[in-house]
């Protein structure tokens, strides 16, 4: 009996057909059956651009930057640079009135080069360097998250060594974890991220910071995971980060006048995916705020959110070319693309879900249940796992695989010296490169020998 897939995973009355929610929202099929995003045919980009290739909706990106920030009026929505960044990126997060969230020296640099101001930046990150730090300082970053004792001394002598004050938040683990891999949940104590709320850290990090007097306490951070699609975990996050600023307030006399929630909103990368609307998160956030304040006697702290892939993800796909198609046995239909783990290795890291659909043709061919994989040389090269394609599947055809703003190129790799791929922005009539493709003589430039 041959591979049966996933038990939700059903076959398509037409295999040619789109679902909306897993495509930006100007990828269309022309009258001749092509895939095109914004008008753009993807033969058309795929001839000028190679493949594998990143093609990013602008007009999609900033509409859902807009979402956000209608939604959360009042609030800070800070874009997560990790899901994705470059300089254009960069440019269109400051041009929609967003924060921007770093957490290495590296998309510091992105985002400076970019001109963005330093003022609405934020600096994460778990082990940030002297360097990292003092750069921060030097060029006046809006926001620190710290995480840790030594972080907060580090910071402090670099704050008097320099004469400044910046305004920092206490990241804390309040033991939520969100229903998500284990790699992807942050917020339960057995992990690298933050001051634990349940054994003291967080509240004795906050004091500390207090009692010095060098750095700034602004606020509180929780961050509970990763692809969350309601808001539970949010509202018993918040209800414990607010316990804690309680906690401060009747031990030092400081209402903290921030409070960051993180990120994590969950995209659709299947059909079995139902993400909430920026609106439908706005009034829940906001709602589970409001009555823990006033159950505490808390003025209600200004609040901050961190959506990365629920802005890049949808606004992205990646397009394939086939090589070969290789049925085993009977028991599982194999398609090779151009691609693979060295350009989202998210499926073999963690097993995520996505899907995939013949781009460059309609077929009237029925379908057929396959596994794209991709060029490397490892077994657990996948790049979807299970998905319908047309029967008639053959090399040559392109494939598309939508969602992978987030996490794809910003986690790519050169895996048996594959060369990176290239990022095209669609907008309008202009097709253009904003993260051109890598070559082999990249690869042996920092080859000294």
């Amino acid at each position: 009996m041959g591979h049966r897939g996933p038990e939700w995973l059903r076959a398509p009355a037409d295999v040619n057909a789109l679902l909306p929610a897993l495509w930006s929202r100007s990828v269309a099929r022309e009258d001749d059956g092509e895939l095109a995003v914004a008008g753009h045919r993807v033969g058309a980009l795929a001839a000028q651009f190679g493949t594998p290739l990143f093609v990013l909706d602008v007009a999609d990106f900033k509409a859902r930057c807009r979402d956000f920030v209608t939604a959360f009026a009042g609030a800070d929505v800070f874009y997560a640079g990790k899901a994705f960044l470059s300089k254009a990126v960069v440019r269109w997060v400051a041009e929609c009135g967003l924060h921007l969230d770093v957490c290495t020296g590296g998309e510091l640099a992105v985002a400076l080069a970019a001109d963005f101001p330093p003022e609405r930046l934020g600096l994460h990150g778990n082990n940030k360097s002297v360097a990292e730090l003092g750069r921060a300082l030097d060029v006046g970053v809006g926001r620190i998250v710290v995480d840790s004792f030594d972080e907060i001394d580090r910071l402090t002598a670099l704050a008097r060594e320099r004469g400044v004050r910046p305004r920092v938040l206490v990241r804390t683990t309040c033991g939520v974890e969100a229903h998500t891999h284990e790699f992807i949940a942050t917020a339960h104590e057995d992990q690298k991220f933050g001051l634990s709320l349940s054994g003291g850290a967080a509240l004795a990090a906050a004091l500390r910071i207090i009692d010095d007097g060098v750095l700034d306490l602004v606020g509180l951070h929780s961050h509970i995971g990763s692809q969350i699609f309601d808001t539970a975990g949010f509202e018993v996050a918040a209800r414990r980060i607010l316990g804690l600023a309680a906690q401060v307030r009747d031990a030092r006399g400081v209402d903290l006048p921030e409070l960051d929630l993180g990120g994590g909103f969950g995209i659709a990368y299947t059909s079995q995916d139902d993400p909430a609307s920026p609106k439908e998160l706005a009034d829940r956030m906001r709602a589970i705020v409001a009555d823990e304040c006033r159950a505490r006697a808390l003025p209600e702290p200004r609040l901050s959110i961190e959506p990365g892939r629920a802005l890049i993800g949808p606004a992205m796909l990646t397009l394939y070319e086939v090589g070969t198609v290789k049925d085993v046995d009977g028991i599982r239909t194999y398609v090779s693309v151009d691609g693979g783990m060295s350009d989202n290795i998210r499926t073999a890291l963690y097993g995520a879900t996505y899907s995939a659909t013949l781009a460059s043709r309609r077929s009237a061919a029925g379908p057929l249940l396959a596994r794209i994989v991709g060029k490397h040389c490892e077994s657990g090269d996948i790049v979807v796992s299970d998905e319908f394609l047309p029967s008639d599947v053959r090399p040559g055809d392109l494939v598309a695989v939508p969602g992978t703003g987030a996490y794809g190129r910003s986690m790519a790799s050169n895996y048996n010296h594959v060369p990176r791929a290239a990022v095209v922005a669609v907008e309008g009539d202009e097709a253009r490169v904003i993260v051109r493709r890598e070559t082999e003589d990249d690869l042996l430039r920092l080859d000294v020998g």
